[in-house]
């Protein structure tokens, strides 16, 4: 790979965007094997979404942590690392009712063992459960808690959602459109010079395909793959002077089925 040095010494020419991981630490780590990930060299961006649905959320939430601890990795903010938070930190009927509804029992179970909840999550195994997690994994909520919604370049926005075209410094939007918004963020315009690469709304909702999505506005870039659906973990990387590459792999895939690493 070529190199740029700067007066800090050398800076990478290769950003690599992942996004909505789900706890599917198996299919990220064989998909940084995919694009020869080299923390020392590429600027590595996750979109958020470590957790749910996947079977090993805590798994996903420790590597990622010590990516950013130990590389300075970007790290950012989703709605269901909000939504376990809320849950467990805050602690509310509301917020313990939304979170139970997208995927806390799988989230819990990677904290807990496999066979912690048996034939149920009953109201008394999920409080036990999410006592655990407070009392053994604050470093974890800790760190969810302290995530930041968006990084921004000269040239990109990256944000696991998207930003909302009604605010004029959309910097000044709501906190949850960054991590919830949908139509009124890819159906319309950004009226932004840089593009925006988000997760959060698979790409199957945008296209026929499960491929990254390429806005025909040419301002937005979709790169949740739906791997929490038995799909796709993406990567999309951009290169020196903006050009993208796309990498894959597919929802239990292991390196003995490795085929061909762009998508």
């Amino acid at each position: 790979m070529k190199r740029c040095k700067g007066g800090k010494g050398e800076i990478a020419v290769r950003t690599l965007a992942i996004s909505d991981i789900h706890g599917c630490l198996d299919e990220l780590n064989l998909l940084l094997h995919k694009v020869s990930y080299d923390p020392q060299q590429d600027k590595l961006v996750l979109l958020g979404d470590y957790v749910d649905r996947g079977p090993n959320s805590r798994g996903v939430v420790e590597q990622v942590k010590a990516f950013k601890e130990k590389w300075g990795v970007i790290t950012l903010r989703g709605n269901h690392d909000q939504m376990m938070y809320d849950a467990i930190v805050v602690d509310s009927e509301p917020l313990n009712a939304r979170w139970i509804r997208n995927g806390a029992r799988q989230t819990l179970e990677s904290y807990c063992g496999a066979d912690f909840f048996g034939e149920g999550m009953g109201p008394e195994r999920y409080a036990e459960a999410k006592s655990h997690v407070k009392n053994h994994y604050m470093h974890h909520l800790e760190f969810l808690g302290g995530l930041d919604f968006y990084h921004e370049t000269d040239t990109h926005i990256f944000v696991h959602a998207g930003i909302n075209p009604q605010y004029e410094n959309w910097k000044d939007q709501p906190q949850d459109d960054f991590i919830w918004i949908r139509e009124p963020f890819f159906q319309y315009p950004t009226g932004r010079a840089q593009k925006v690469v988000f997760g959060h709304t698979p790409v199957s909702y945008l296209h026929e395909s499960d491929g990254i999505w390429f806005s025909p506005m040419e301002d937005k870039i979709g790169i949740d793959g739906g791997c929490a659906f038995g799909k796709q973990l993406h990567c999309l990387e951009i290169g020196e002077h903006g050009e993208y590459k796309m990498y894959s792999v597919r929802r239990g895939e292991s390196p003995q089925t490795d085929g061909d690493a762009t998508a």
